[in-house]
């Protein structure tokens, strides 16, 4: 059976280099990603031997220039990065990312040789999630590039609150998001679809066996090592 890949998101965690490669050394697995902050990623890379290294966002320009605070896909690829995350609701909410910049920084990281992994998801306070679900698809993602990139379900309710999305509802996502990735293309019908949102040992194979997803994205369980371990054993 093929493993799920498992991708960690650590967000803007740790504070310390020597806790981040600590944190790291519990996700040394082929089939993990660990996306830590900008700073980490290097020793991290050479800190562990199986598992990849992702950024947690990049910017959308391709070319060295003044752009004081942001980093090129061009300089992730170079520190080892093979993902990076893109769309976050975190970056669509507080950084008031749309549709178009992220369109625009999924070409940047496929032209530096990086898998894209796109957040997608509803608020639980949107009446028709189903339609902003559509919105983001139709919005940043176009036909050129629809069989290079991930997708990361992740609705916005579930993030951080300790409350998951239910996985039956889950797989009602996964399903429409597929029918929806279709629609701009056949091969979208075949795309790669992860679960972020509150996920832990005790559901992340709910997410992974029962409602079909292809991997999980995990945010702050990835932090807690032993946690990770159990997450890793079981989805």
């Amino acid at each position: 059976m093929k493993k799920s890949l498992i991708v960690a998101n650590w967000k803007m965690n740790p504070q310390e280099l020597k806790e981040a490669k600590n944190i790291a050394l519990a996700s040394d697995f082929k089939n993990v990603v660990i996306c830590s902050p900008f700073v980490f990623l290097r020793e991290i890379k050479k800190t562990i031997k199986n598992a990849k290294i992702g950024g947690q966002n990049c910017f959308y320009e391709k070319l060295v220039g003044p752009f004081t605070g942001e980093v090129s896909a061009k300089m992730l690829k170079d520190v080892g990065c093979d993902y990076v995350i893109l769309g976050h609701s975190e970056r669509r909410e507080i950084f008031k990312e749309n549709h178009e910049e992220i369109k625009k920084k999924i070409k940047a990281a496929l032209a530096a040789k990086i898998t894209p992994i796109v957040c997608i998801g509803e608020d639980e306070g949107t009446k028709n999630g189903g339609e902003t679900i559509k919105k983001q698809i139709f919005g940043s993602i176009d036909k050129s590039f629809l069989s290079k990139i991930i997708i990361a379900y992740e609705p916005v309710f579930a993030i951080g609150t300790g409350k998951p999305c239910l996985p039956d509802l889950a797989e009602k996502r996964r399903v429409f998001i597929k029918s929806t990735l279709s629609k701009i293309g056949k091969k979208g019908e075949s795309l790669p679809i992860l679960y972020g949102g509150s996920v832990n040992s005790k559901n992340a194979i709910k997410y992974t066996q029962e409602a079909g997803f292809d991997g999980i994205l995990v945010g702050g369980a990835s932090l807690k090592k032993e946690e990770f371990k159990k997450i890793l054993s079981k989805a």
